[in-house]
């Protein structure tokens, strides 16, 4: 362990800083983990993009269509491709709390830095907030990692501010990746700020939320490097700009790359996002490869739109331009 269960606040503050992507998992053509192609992205999120960290094997990484060993193992190649210096943070959670439970002791044995759990899906307890806080509570009892929340509506439910605010006691509840309207996490940021790190997957307000609400901490999404190159890295350098207090410059950049924002809003078919992004990094020089079901895969027709898309985003790479027609 890097840091003792009272140290994981003091830690995630030092460690949990800037832009965190959410990965994809690469799959063969017959739908089997692709490793090598899992380590050649990571080695070019970590050495190119210069991520400040990895969400490993969350809801863009179809966590939901593998195995707990196929999970297990994107977790150590993560870790092991990391080296110790790029922070990562596990998606742990599980219908199943055995296996939430398994999987934060797999993070813990092979060094991850912390581990996200979603809140729980509750069948007969819906919107219980003493259920919710009874189980996070149990979660963080039973590790000594930082465990970062994940307030995910698309379980049915959100959890409140006041909620994620009791939760922000415990010792050992360190962030929360919170996917609520806007006025909904500013209010946890003016509560408990000083408790728990606030962070939102939207880019669109990343720049509003570090000037106006101080954050540090983009956690996370597939934009993080989907929108930067190894030669293109406005993304990181709008963020160093706000953070360094510098708001003009930082807007003139971050506005620079609406185009490419337009591009993958316009190009991202209904309901697959996944598939979308995956093809996405394959323009950019990297390795998507196919969904698993229950994902369905682009149509040649959306492929030759996100390729159009793409072109016309002004998004440099490091390799030749992707062609249209391709």
């Amino acid at each position: 362990m890097k840091y003792g269960k009272s140290e994981a606040k003091e830690y995630a503050r030092e460690r949990m800083k800037g832009l965190w992507g959410a990965s994809l998992t690469p799959f063969t053509a017959d739908l089997v983990l692709d490793e090598s192609a899992f380590r050649a992205n990571l080695r070019h999120w970590f050495d190119d993009t210069k991520l400040g960290g990895l969400f490993v094997s969350g809801k863009q990484g179809e966590f939901f269509s593998m195995s707990l060993e196929e999970r297990k193992r994107t977790f150590e190649i993560a870790v092991e491709e990391a080296r110790g210096g790029v922070p990562t943070i596990l998606s742990c959670w599980d219908m199943n709390l055995d296996n939430t439970l398994e999987l934060i002791r797999h993070s813990e044995r092979i060094g991850a830095d912390f581990v996200i759990v979603q809140n729980p899906i509750l069948y007969f307890a819906s919107r219980s907030e003493a259920a919710v806080y009874e189980y996070f509570k149990h979660l963080a009892e039973s590790t000594r990692l930082g465990i970062a929340l994940w307030n995910n509506p698309d379980h049915g439910y959100s959890m409140s501010p006041e909620l994620c605010s009791r939760l922000a006691d415990i010792p050992n509840i360190v962030a929360i990746k919170d996917s609520v309207p806007r006025e909904e996490y500013v209010e946890l940021s003016r509560i408990a700020g000083d408790r728990i790190l606030v962070s939102s997957p939207s880019e669109v307000r990343w720049l509003d939320n570090i000037l106006e609400l101080g954050w540090r901490l983009y956690l996370a999404s597939p934009e993080a490097f989907a929108m930067q190159s190894k030669v293109d890295r406005r993304l990181t350098e709008y963020t160093d700009l706000a953070i360094a207090g510098d708001a003009a410059a930082a807007r003139s950049v971050c506005d620079s790359l609406e185009p490419v924002r337009e591009a993958i809003r316009s190009s991202r078919p209904l309901g697959k996002d996944q598939a979308h992004f995956k093809y996405w990094i394959e323009l950019q020089g990297l390795i998507g490869g196919p969904v698993r079901p229950p994902l369905m895969q682009l149509t040649e027709e959306e492929k030759a739109t996100v390729r159009t898309a793409f072109a016309s985003s002004g998004l440099q790479t490091a390799g030749p331009r992707p062609s249209v027609e391709a």
